[in-house]
């Protein structure tokens, strides 16, 4: 089984910039597809984005596209995401996913493997 520690939340004003980092241990994090899913208060949890297992496909939700980058840092056995242009609409609990497949979309139940969250807060 592979634990996820997600890192790099924070507070930032709108416009900001802030990078969130999954660390993988007890297995190689290259070896799995990987996402990112956050939830708002009163909200349900949505899709972010998703990274295939070798890093050549990404996948982006509309309100995301073009303003968050997901990538591997595979000597680090991390995935991170670069989020840029943060917006209000941002603020949320953010939590990295993965799963042993070579890819995996943007559903819940698709990834077996959970991080505990971390915290982004984007002021106006």
């Amino acid at each position: 089984q592979v634990q996820l520690v997600e890192s790099g939340g924070g507070l930032v004003q709108a416009g900001g910039s802030l990078r969130l980092s999954c660390a993988a241990s007890g297995r190689t994090l290259s070896s799995y597809a990987a996402g990112w899913f956050r939830q708002a208060p009163g909200k349900e949890r949505e899709f972010v984005a998703a990274i295939s297992r070798s890093g050549s496909g990404t996948y982006y939700a509309d309100s995301v596209k073009g303003r968050f980058t997901l990538s591997r840092d595979n000597a680090k056995n991390t995935v991170n995401l670069q989020m840029n242009s943060l917006k209000p609409e941002d603020t949320a609990v953010y939590y990295c996913a993965a799963d042993p497949a070579s890819s995996r979309g943007s559903r819940q139940y698709e990834y077996n493997y959970w991080g505990q969250g971390t915290q982004v807060t984007v002021s106006s």
